[in-house]
Order: structure tokens, then C-alpha cells, then sequence
């Protein structure tokens, strides 16, 4: 069973290290979604197995307590605004890397526009700047549920509570810089 206090991992490596598709496909999520560094990437791509996995089981078993478990399992992915209110079993196996990074705290406190950049919604999660539900949450890759999301907000103390703060302030857009005249010498 092991130590309870040890942590394990909630990934797995990929099989091939250096496959170029992958790589290329990775850095562009971690650009897209303000990620630290692929184990991001990789830790949701776990979970959207598991799902996946638990979808595939449930779908060939037919118990009471398999249903049990089907609706349990629509419920939450429901609740993570994942598939729709009509959706059934199959909807599940449909689901893509990309929508469970879009219910990350950190992408939908960017998306809701309390912050100006991805990065930045990182960077207020983790100083303690965000409440959910009234309460301080400093994990940017917190699954934000449909109910929860009504309940974003900046904490109390937080400098960012004024709506004139700097950060808060929409950015004006940005006016393209003159081009440099080049000079070109003659050779005589």
C-alpha cells in the first residue's frame, strides 16, 4: 500500500521522448493556456484518460451498481461543464485535452476578463489574490465548476478590489511602432 505520506505522481511520462508532433503540440498548449511546464500538460491528460478509462468500463457493465456509477460520473463531468445536459456515455469519449484545460481556474478567471493575460490569472491565483465561493484558492489548475464560476473574485485585501488598479484597466491597443529608416551607403 505504501506510506500515505509519500506523493505519487498523477502522470505518467509519454512512451516517446522526443517525438517532434507531440513536442510542437505541447509547447503550443502551454502558450495557449499560461502553463508552467508540460507536467501541467500531462497531470490533465491523466485525468481525461481516467475518465475515459472509467466511460469505456461503465458503458459494457450492466449492475445497479454500474448505473450508479454512470450517473455519478455524468453528474461531475456536468457539473465541470464537460459534456451538455442531454449528453450520454459516448459524449465522454468525445471529450479533447483542450476542454479540460478550458475549466482550469487559471484559464477561466482569463476568460471571465478579471485578468489581462493567462499568465497573470497564474500569477494572482498563486499570491493568494483569487477567492472561489469566498474562499482563497492558490491553485491554478483547479477545476472550476459551473456553480463556482458565478463566485469568482478578488479577495478583500487584495490591491486588485479597485477597479482602477493598473492591472484591472483594459490595455489600450497597442499602436505599431514606426518603422526605422535604414540609411544605405554608397560605395564610390
Amino acid at each position: 500500500m505504501g506510506d500515505p505520506k509519500k506523493r505519487r505522481k498523477k502522470y505518467s511520462a509519454p512512451a516517446q521522448k522526443w517525438e517532434k508532433s507531440r513536442i510542437e503540440a505541447e509547447l503550443i498548449l502551454t502558450r495557449e493556456y499560461g502553463l508552467k511546464n508540460k507536467r501541467e500538460i500531462r497531470k490533465a491528460d491523466a485525468k481525461l484518460r481516467n475518465f475515459k478509462s472509467q466511460a469505456k468500463r461503465l458503458v459494457a457493465l450492466t449492475t445497479p451498481q454500474a448505473q450508479k456509477e454512470r450517473t455519478q460520473l455524468l453528474t461531475k463531468l456536468k457539473s465541470l461543464s464537460l459534456i451538455k445536459e442531454d449528453a450520454s456515455m459516448d459524449n465522454i469519449l468525445d471529450l479533447t485535452l483542450n476542454n479540460l484545460l478550458d475549466r482550469r481556474l487559471q484559464t477561466v478567471l482569463f476568460k471571465k476578463g478579471l485578468t489581462k493575460t493567462v499568465k497573470s490569472a497564474r500569477q494572482f491565483i498563486v499570491h493568494g489574490h483569487v477567492l472561489v465561493n469566498d474562499i482563497k484558492m492558490t491553485v491554478p489548475g483547479y477545476l472550476v465548476n459551473v456553480q463556482e464560476e458565478q463566485h469568482l473574485s478578488y479577495a478583500l485585501n487584495s490591491s486588485f478590489v479597485d477597479n482602477m488598479h493598473p492591472e484591472r484597466l483594459p490595455s489600450a491597443p497597442k499602436k505599431p511602432r514606426p518603422k526605422k529608416e535604414v540609411r544605405r551607403f554608397r560605395r564610390r
